[in-house]
């Protein structure tokens, strides 16, 4: 084969697994580039909240959590079960916190804290922590990067300017509820304000994460490379030994003395993928990811051997499109009161609270079941309009004219006009806000449990009995179509403890690696916590290019041997 570029690792994707791959081999003795399909890097990762779910890590431990290695492991045992090799949970448990105190030893910008208070997503089952376990990345100045800030991907989503980590949106959620809420909001003001006066470009949550990754990258003179995308691995004798790619209407091979590892997302914007292998109804339209996770490495893979899991599975993200035809994705809008969802006859059929994941599956099986789910409808009345966040305005604030324009939102002064709205039968939706509404007066959801989960209670109003329960009882009411969007699909390549691609037989492809959404996830059908997609593939991308490494120790020591 004759190279037009030579290099000991090549990763496929710039998001934090693939930024992570890039500086893990580099910071380990390695030459890396990082090659990007799109002009932009840091993937759905810059997107994204940015924690991290990675127990027993030293970020955690030095906040006082008491998890344990063994704690970690029942966890993970009573939510993922056997659904994934007990040698995959048991790499991860143990070489995730390896990961971050490398990365955070290692480099000048890897920084995280606690994200106090962000419970486990099943915190009563065993060894779930009720106080959580994530981690989310200091914030960060973008001015710090120069050009290099210049072609990160940037969120769409508006904050009006505030700058701000999960912590303190959970807090400002209750701005008009709580003494914390004012506050946090005044410090926010105080930190958009010094912002304006310094000329500081703070960012925080996947922005900072990526911001961070980048930087150490670059200061480790690991190479990006964008609007490159992958076409074909090269293979000699059954070994991965460099891929085809096309930069600039070239078709490039590039060499991969030590090995490649797929960071690349999944296939959320793949319609014929998507009708394949998810449920139906599904639509590439409803996916928050961005516009370059086509699948792209799948076929390519099946073609040498590799294996597929989880392909009917996403990383579920209940979402309202706007009038742009953008998903805007509901994580804190389900927790708060005077809120409730239905179907398309009007009734409840799962807990609105749940995590996102479990909301879209239950969403899904609902409708397999009915066909009344997709679209569902969410519905708030004016109390709720007026106390909390709700589709990114702030409490009181109108819905957009355009809103109504587009036909996203129905108001009525009546449950009996909104169901006409809606098109469902007007009893059924009178007697569902009725039995609601003598649940929340009750304190306790009978039929779904809202509010048991100290899960649920993180984003509710702790001002009151229930903090996820208050009656639907104030004119005008709300509604809004509700659809089953993703933050990335959950399926691909199968890999082993050391992240190796694996073929049926569980045999390795030597010289391929996975990470991130482009493989099958280790979480299995499951979402054990806030950062359980960015903190697995963190992990593979570390214990990828760590395998290497050592196979190269084990190569020299044999030689010098002979």
């Amino acid at each position: 084969m004759n190279w037009d570029a030579s290099y000991d690792v090549v990763v496929v994707g710039s998001g934090a697994a693939g930024l992570t791959a890039g500086l893990t081999a580099k910071l380990q003795g390695m030459k890396s580039l990082v090659i990007e399909k799109t002009d932009c890097y840091g993937g759905a990762s810059a997107l994204s909240g940015g924690a991290l779910w990675i127990p027993n890590n030293h970020v955690i431990k030095g906040a006082g959590v008491p998890d344990t290695h063994k704690q970690a492991r029942l966890y993970l045992d009573s939510t993922i079960g056997d659904r994934v090799p007990a040698a995959l949970k048991e790499a991860y448990i143990t070489r995730g916190p390896e990961m971050l105190k490398f990365l955070c030893n290692n480099t000048n910008h890897i920084r995280f804290q606690y994200a106090k208070g962000y419970s486990d997503y099943y915190p009563e089952k065993p060894g779930g922590l009720a106080q959580g376990r994530s981690i989310e990345p200091l914030l960060f100045d973008l001015k710090k990067m120069g050009t290099l800030g210049d072609t990160m991907r940037r969120s769409t989503m508006s904050t009006k300017g505030f700058t701000m980590n999960s912590f303190e949106f959970h807090k400002v959620n209750m701005i008009r509820r709580t003494t914390i809420g004012k506050t946090t909001a005044l410090k926010l003001g105080a930190r958009l304000v010094k912002s304006k006066v310094t000329g500081s470009q703070l960012v925080a949550l996947g922005q900072s994460l990526i911001a961070r990754l980048r930087m150490s990258l670059a200061e480790a003179n690991g190479e990006l490379w964008l609007s490159t995308a992958f076409k074909d691995f090269v293979v000699e004798n059954d070994r991965v030994v460099g891929l085809l790619v096309e930069r600039d209407g070239r078709e490039l091979h590039i060499e991969a003395k030590r090995g490649v590892v797929l960071s690349s997302g999944g296939f959320s914007h793949n319609q014929a993928y998507r009708e394949k292998y998810l449920p139906s109804p599904t639509d590439a339209k409803w996916t928050s990811t961005p516009e370059g996770q086509t699948g792209d490495v799948i076929e390519p893979g099946l073609r040498i051997g590799a294996s597929l899991d989880l392909m009917d599975k996403v990383w579920g993200a209940p979402s309202v499109i706007d009038p742009n035809g953008q998903p805007f994705f509901l994580v804190a809008d389900r927790g708060v009161p005077n809120m409730m969802v239905v179907d398309n006859v009007g009734k409840r059929y799962l807990n609105e609270a749940a995590p996102y994941h479990e909301f879209v599956d239950n969403m899904q099986a609902h409708h397999k079941d009915t066909n009344d789910a997709v679209p569902s409808w969410i519905l708030i009345d004016a109390t709720a309009k007026s106390r909390y966040i709700f589709t990114g305005l702030f409490p009181g604030q109108a819905f957009p004219k355009s809103w109504f324009d587009h036909d996203i939102v129905k108001s009525a002064q009546t449950i009996e006009e909104l169901a006409q709205q809606m098109d469902v039968p007007i009893e059924n939706l009178v007697e569902t806000v009725t039995r609601f509404n003598v649940f929340a007066r009750n304190g306790h959801d009978d039929d779904f449990q809202r509010g048991d989960s100290a899960y649920d209670n993180y984003y509710g109003d702790p001002t009151l009995k229930n903090p996820n329960l208050a009656e639907l009882n104030k004119a005008p009411y709300y509604a809004l179509r509700l659809y089953p969007g993703d933050i990335g699909t959950k399926g691909g390549l199968v890999v082993d403890e050391q992240a190796r691609v694996v073929k049926a037989d569980g045999t390795p492809i030597e010289g391929l690696y996975a990470s991130r959404n482009c493989s099958a996830s280790i979480m299995g059908e499951t979402y054990p916590g806030p950062g359980a997609t960015l903190g697995p593939g963190m992990t593979l991308s570390y214990i990828a290019t760590s395998h290497m490494e050592n196979a190269s120790y084990k190569q020299q020591a044999t030689l010098v041997e002979v």
